[in-house]
């Protein structure tokens, strides 16, 4: 199962180079690009060539690396500032996913520490703080699935949505970490995938990289999910997130809210799946989430042809907000919290 997901590891650095698994151009090409400039990383995390809150962070982190590969810098201070300039460039990219800003700010906390350094020191020191971070996700990950997993028994049939998986970190996912590890341990785990439009990240991400792992998956609509669960063929849902405020409030791909409310009224239990970096104890609830708006073509011609008339308005979140009281668990790394969040939450980060 790990060399699986060696070769669905979407962010590399090899060789001093950033190289991606281009997510744009699944499931029908499995294609790795390489980023040479700092604009070609804002390109591909703003156009969704990397994708997932984790993901996006540690593209991010390696994205200021080639920032300051090629610098001209002649001094420390010269460096940091062209630093920070790039940090605050990247940043730009998307506004929701907070893995994006605190990797940055990781980053820029590590080279700061060090600014009597040289430059070459200092781009060493970008290196291995991206690393780091890279590194620090993969066990955050593993621990995830192994929390989720005591919710979880052999035989079960679990909803998801987006994708979360190791195409979304940089390996093993969030949601989908405890399905791979249940893999491992023998255990028949099956997932239902909802296809999550406009993009379709359920049905292009999720239900091939499954597959690849060989795991039984069934890709639904969207519009499906109220009858699989109303036939009884869904024992718990369980979803990544992009942000978590400080009162369990939690941001993720649009479409989430709304399987939140169904699985309450079914009484299924909701799960959301993410590392303490993706909780942002700044923010005090999902009212100040901001929410990005996206092309309205990814309504209008999403399927690679107009599918509504020319000069339709449209509305394009990318993402909504599941309230805190619509959510059973929040499974972290570091353990389970549950109601009161805030309470939960608070004492996490002590």
């Amino acid at each position: 199962m790990k060399k699986v997901m060696e070769v669905l590891r979407p962010v590399r650095w090899e060789s001093s180079e950033l190289i991606i698994l281009d997510q744009t151009r699944l499931p029908d090409a499995t294609e790795f690009i390489k980023l040479d400039k700092v604009e070609d990383v804002w390109d591909a995390i703003f156009h969704l060539k990397v994708r997932g809150a984790p993901a996006i962070g540690i593209a991010a982190a390696y994205g200021l690396c080639v920032a300051m590969r090629n610098t001209d810098a002649k001094s420390s201070e010269e460096f940091l500032t062209e630093m920070r300039k790039n940090s605050e460039y990247l940043s730009g990219s998307r506004p929701t996913a907070v893995n994006l800003f605190w990797a940055l700010k990781r980053m820029e906390k590590a080279a700061f520490a060090s600014k009597d350094k040289t430059v070459e020191e200092l781009k060493e020191i970008l290196i291995r703080e991206a690393n780091t971070i890279r590194d620090e996700d993969e066990s955050m990950c593993k621990a995830i699935g192994e929390n989720a997993l005591t919710l979880f028994h052999d035989g079960i049939t679990v909803l998801t949505h987006c994708n979360a998986g190791g195409l979304a970190t940089s390996i093993y996912g969030t949601a989908l970490a405890p399905i791979y590890l249940a893999k491992e341990k023998g255990w028949n785990i099956k997932v239902f995938a909802d296809e999550t439009r406009p993009l379709l990240q359920g049905a292009r991400l999720t239900a091939w990289e499954l597959m690849q792992a060989d795991v039984d998956v069934t890709l639904i609509c969207d519009n499906m999910a109220a009858s699989v669960m109303a036939k009884g063929l869904i024992d718990a849902v369980i979803v990544g997130c992009d942000r978590v405020a400080a009162n369990g409030d939690t941001a993720n791909k649009i479409g989430t809210y709304g399987l939140a409310v169904l699985a309450k009224a079914h009484n299924i239990p909701f799960y959301i799946a993410g590392p303490t970096s993706t909780i942002d104890i700044e923010t005090p609830s999902g009212k100040e989430i901001p929410i990005e708006e996206r092309n309205p073509e990814e309504i209008t011609c999403g399927l690679g042809r107009r599918t509504a008339p020319l000069g339709v308005k449209t509305f394009n979140p990318a993402f909504d907000v599941t309230p805190n009281e619509l959510i059973t668990a929040i499974i972290t790394e570091k353990g389970i919290i549950r109601q009161p969040y805030d309470v939960g939450i608070k004492k996490l980060f002590e």
